[in-house]
């Protein structure tokens, strides 16, 4: 037996409880006359929320319009005509409710069945043997979508008793006039009777006017009473509805609203954003008109009070209160659902071109949209936005903190769509004021905010709403290099803001946790992997300068602001943050596939590495990011006497001349990527492609192209064409540096400190050469800084190498106590 038939047989309770659930959102005939149909295919273990299974729904959803179509269209009967009216009505309905959501019908009819199986379940007792009878793919959990839809129905079902109430009464009002006017006739009757002669005729009139007078004045006591419970019974009626809207109406505004916006936050950090917005416009879009149909029905019942002014002594009028009360649901109804929907960008730059897009809710609704409302947008501080929040006043012109090019909009009603909203495509902030700084404080740490402004009016005047909206905040920047500091006050903002705050408070310390959670987002969003749990625990290490502790559970430990971004690593001038933003933007731009093909190990200190590859075969090599350079990634290698090596960190200037798997195939002594996987079956689908003939360019020259060379380790590589160099620094169990005694391995702290200073531009490749000074980062005897090692060499007025060396006086154990720092 199908569930439909088990649900038909429930006993009252049960199925008006089935019946409930039903409504103008999903028919119960549809229900019906589809019962085997939605019974095979709704009954899937396909999760909506899956945007992998959207394009399915939506292919199902067309199906359920077609097949409503084809069953209503078979209806040729006389009888079933009514009901084939309402299969042709409900499929116009889905097509214009759900073609542009159908996840909402879906979770509509999954809904619907999870109440009849739970019911059918409860009544048979049964519940283990129906779920399995199901194969358990429906679920019977609750869905918002459907038990606010299901909350709508209800009350659009009140709204219609109170509105057959108020024809009752009015007909009822109506009755008793017309029988108030019959007992003034009786009463003019009888005063006329009482100035005739006083005959026998006469007094048989009187007295039988006088039992007329009689019956009419019970009748109308009745009436009075009878009116005077429909108006109480109204009233309170009324009274209810309102008090069943004011809930739904906080469940979408202050629920399900608040949490897309929080949801829209965390899409600035990077996580998924799967928006329901659609289907709030929808709940929106009810409330609206529930709300005004029973504002209308509070104004007929006082028109009706006016008309026949009636009260008993003592009773309170409660219809103003309740107008009151409706009018400012409305208000907030409204004013709460002006939101922007695309937030501009929350770095923002100066003179540079963003968008933004803001929409009304409930603008198709009230008809907002027949006398289009302007959009005004202009940028407030943080202050001001705190003022704004307090006095719940718009800035007046001359307030904003900054000025915008092309701020003003008007909103347009999309009639596909349904939707009333305004783009700005062409904003630029041109000039920004800044408030005073107070100790550490930068630039980068003051956030401002966008403010959308406008004013329409709703029922033809009668309503005017002036509403505001605040966007997500905003650094503004006007260089680039500001970008690192400020991402980080937005990250540390987006990831932990707390609802209701004031704008825009952030706790100054927060468990490591919720920040490696934070970070974790971060680095997925732009680079397509996740952090791994061994990741987060060395960014745990590095960001509470921890070193190597083992075993810490780092979790519940407070990081605090100054920590994540303010105050230098140790022996380093650059910041926690800094530090991993440079990794990141270095893995999104350079290194996503071999990262998300997890060839890359990064989060790997030096002594790690060391200690992994000690016990590998010769030649195997693994990358890693680099302590000591922003951005900078190491290639770790084992030497043919098990000492590890690490190379000079390339950079992205230096994977813009050659990319990473280019340089590793250059390398001819890297043979295995840690901990044995060959280095050509890891890289070789990242290899530009080479051929030894290069045809001649359209301007007439040849176009060459560098290779990566360690001095001491291998040839000069592919087709002997020049090859760029690379500093190496070797590590052995004697603590001695060299591969092998072919070149002394300079150690790089040499010409480098562990943390460049960031006023000088880094213009060379991360292939410093390890012969001398004057070939090396340093720019002693360079008559160029951009010029290539090879041009240094042919140099006319340079020495050569010979000449810049002097090893008469030189010992070479002093030399290396003089510079016994090592390159992290």
């Amino acid at each position: 037996m199908s569930l439909w038939a088990k649900a038909q047989q429930l006993p009252q309770d049960a199925l008006q409880e089935v019946r409930s659930v039903y409504g103008e959102h999903f028919p119960i005939e549809v229900r019906h006359f589809l019962s085997s149909w939605i019974e095979e295919k709704m009954w899937t273990d396909i999760e909506p929320d899956n945007p992998q299974y959207e394009q399915y729904i939506a292919t199902l959803v067309r199906s359920l319009i077609q097949e409503l179509e084809t069953k209503a269209a078979s209806l040729n009967t006389d009888d079933m005509f009514l009901t084939k009216l309402k299969l042709m009505e409900a499929a116009k309905n889905f097509r214009q409710r759900y073609t542009h959501n159908p996840t909402a019908l879906f979770r509509i009819i999954r809904h619907c069945l999870g109440t009849e199986m739970k019911l059918v379940s409860q009544v048979e007792n049964l519940g283990g043997a129906l779920m399995s009878m199901a194969g358990g793919k429906v679920g019977l959990i609750s869905d918002a979508i459907a038990e606010i839809a299901q909350h709508v129905e209800s009350l659009r079902r009140r709204t219609q008793e109170t509105g057959e109430d108020l024809r009752k009464m009015e007909q009822e009002q109506e009755a008793f006039a017309i029988s108030y006017h019959e007992c003034t006739k009786l009463n003019a009757h009888l005063q006329h009777l009482a100035t005739q002669p006083q005959n026998q005729q006469n007094l048989d009139m009187e007295k039988k006017i006088r039992r007329q007078k009689e019956q009419q004045e019970q009748l109308l006591n009745h009436k009075v009473a009878g009116l005077m419970q429909l108006r109480l019974t109204l009233a309170d009626k009324l009274k209810d509805t309102i008090t069943r809207l004011n809930s739904l109406q906080s469940r979408v505004l202050d629920d399900e609203l608040i949490r897309w916006k929080r949801d829209q936050q965390l899409a600035g950090n990077g996580a998924l954003f799967n928006s329901n917005l659609d289907s709030i416009q929808e709940w929106c879009e009810s409330l609206a008109e529930l709300i005004w149909l029973n504002r209308q029905q509070i104004k007929e019942a006082e028109r009706l009070k006016q008309k026949f002014a009636l009260e008993p002594p003592g009773m309170q009028d409660i219809l103003p209160t309740l107008n009151a009360q409706i009018t400012q649901l409305l208000s907030s109804l409204v004013t709460s659902t002006f939101i922007i929907e695309k937030q501009p960008p929350q770095v923002m730059k100066t003179n540079t071109r963003f968008t933004s897009t803001v929409r009304l809710l409930v603008g198709g609704k009230l008809n907002v949209h027949m006398t289009p409302p302007q959009v005004k947008v202009s940028i407030i501080s943080e202050a001001q936005a705190n003022a704004l929040l307090k006095s719940d006043k718009m800035a007046k012109n001359g307030e904003a903190s900054g000025e915008i090019l092309n701020n003003t909009g008007t909103m347009e009603y999309h009639q596909a769509t349904r939707q009333l909203s305004v783009s700005f495509r062409n904003m630029q902030l041109k000039k920004i004021k800044r408030a005073e700084k107070k100790g550490t404080e930068s630039v980068m740490d003051e956030k401002f905010s966008l403010l959308f402004q406008s004013q329409f009016s709703v029922g033809g005047g009668e309503l005017v709403f002036a509403v505001w909206t605040l966007s997500l905040p905003v650094v503004v920047i006007v260089h680039g290099n500001q970008e690192p500091h400020a991402w980080a006050t937005v990250t540390w903002d987006n990831a932990f803001a707390e609802p209701g705050r004031v704008p825009f408070a952030v706790p100054d310390k927060v468990p490591w946790g919720q920040v490696a959670e934070a970070l974790n987002v971060k680095f997925k969003s732009a680079t397509g992997r996740s952090l791994t749990e061994d990741n987060l625990r060395f960014l745990a290490e590095k960001a509470f300068r921890g070193g190597n502790a083992s075993g810490q559970d780092y979790s519940s430990l407070l990081l605090s602001w100054a920590q994540f971004c303010k105050e230098p690593l140790p022996e380093r001038n650059f910041t926690f943050w800094e530090w991993f933003y440079a990794v990141m933007k270095l893995t999104r731009e350079h290194l996503k596939s071999q990262w998300m093909d997890g060839y890359i190990l990064g989060f790997v200190r030096k002594r790690q590495a060391e200690e992994m590859l000690a016990s590998c075969a010769s030649g195997t090599f693994l990358m890693r990011f680099s302590d000591s350079e922003l951005g900078g990634v190491t290639i770790a290698w084992v030497g043919d006497q098990t000492e590890v090596f690490m190379l000079q960190p390339f950079t992205s200037k230096d994977f813009a001349i050659r990319s990473l798997a280019d340089r590793v195939s250059d390398l001819q002594h890297l043979l295995y990527l840690y901990p044995d996987i060959s280095k050509d079956q890891a890289f070789s689908k990242y290899y530009t492609p080479f051929t030894e003939n290069q045809s001649t360019s359209a301007n007439g020259y040849v176009k060459p192209f560098l290779v990566t060379h360690v001095p001491g380790w291998g040839g000069p590589g592919v087709g002997g064409q020049t090859p760029s160099h690379s500093s190496v620094v070797g590590v052995g169990s004697s603590g001695q540096s060299g591969p092998g005694g072919s070149y002394p391995a300079t150690p790089s702290t040499i010409f480098q400190a562990h943390s460049p200073d960031p006023s000088v531009t880094r213009d060379t490749p991360s292939v410093a050469s390890s012969y001398a000074p004057g070939l090396g980062q340093s720019s002693v005897g360079r008559t160029n800084p951009d010029m290539d090692y090879v041009e240094l060499m042919g140099h006319s007025e340079l020495p050569s190498i010979d000449e810049n060396l002097n090893l008469d006086h030189f010992t070479f154990s002093e030399f290396i106590q003089s510079y016994n720092t090592k390159p992290q």
